[in-house]
């Protein structure tokens, strides 16, 4: 049995099936975890989506920021962006229940086994993992309940960009969206920057990056995507960064968990 981690997969489905077969997966031994975009900008995003569906319980994945706009074109919250393709699913015979499926997957995974916690963006550097953990679950919940158009719909906004307990509940929601799908860099107290989404290399020195700054924490090993720009590369230790560009010309990138190896099949410019 091994424990394979996949970075952003933004519809690209050959790519992801190329990664499969070099490792020879196998679901019913096998368990795959995937950093959350399954969608988006890639030629393949319904070939994605039913893939992992059909994947059952060796598939585990979480939330991504164009999941979650998905989600929100689909229901008529927002217009596709641009450079989308997710027409083929807006127009599946089985669109509703991709985007059920979709809507009830998690925006924090823990692996019971081998400890580690991943989330698409991160983990914001104001809370804790058991505070995570929780607003996890109460904006999941929040998600799937009867709410869930009015719910996407109030995710949009870059405020508030600091935690506070007394934050309204639609802030609260916002704010814990923010931080698990769509966090890169971070002032000094805490505070949330959506300006900047290059590599650490062009970023203003006042910012860091999210991980830099959860040293008052004790956390398991966390795995994240979302920060193409990183092209996989994060010195701090016990995080691991998995998106790797696939669908700008980069990479797709597997880490087999127990072995530590990391495999990466190019992509051609999709985006």
């Amino acid at each position: 049995m091994a424990t394979y981690l996949i970075g952003d997969l933004q519809g690209c489905l050959t790519e992801l099936d190329q990664l499969l077969a070099e490792v020879a997966f196998n679901p019913s031994r096998d368990q795959l975890w995937l950093t959350g975009d399954l969608v988006a900008r890639g030629p393949d995003s319904l070939g994605c989506l039913r893939r992992v569906i059909a994947l059952g319980d060796a598939a585990t994945t979480v939330l991504g920021n164009h999941d979650l706009h998905l989600l929100a074109v689909a229901h008529g919250i927002r217009h596709p962006k641009a450079a989308d393709r997710v027409d083929e699913i807006l127009q599946a015979a089985d669109r509703a229940d991709l985007l059920y499926w979709l809507r009830h997957q998690p925006l924090l995974a823990e692996h019971e086994q081998h400890g580690f916690a991943m989330s698409h963006a991160g983990l914001p550097p104001q809370w804790s993992l058991d505070q995570a953990r929780e607003a996890a679950r109460l904006a999941e919940a929040e998600l799937q309940s009867p709410r869930y158009r009015q719910r996407l719909q109030q995710m949009y906004g870059n405020q508030p960009d600091y935690w506070q307990p007394e934050l309204a509940e639609t802030e609260q929601l916002r704010y814990t969206i923010n931080a698990f799908t769509r966090m890169r860099l971070c002032h000094p107290d805490g505070r949330l920057d959506f300006a900047h989404k290059a590599g650490l290399s062009e970023a203003p020195t006042a910012l860091k990056p999210w991980f830099e700054l959860r040293h008052d924490h004790q956390d398991p090993p966390l795995i994240f995507g979302h920060w193409a720009a990183l092209e996989g590369k994060c010195d701090t230790a016990g995080i691991h960064a998995l998106d790797t560009g696939c669908v700008w010309g980069g990479s797709l990138t597997l880490l087999c968990w127990e072995s530590g190896e990391r495999i990466a099949t190019p992509c051609p410019v999709y985006a």
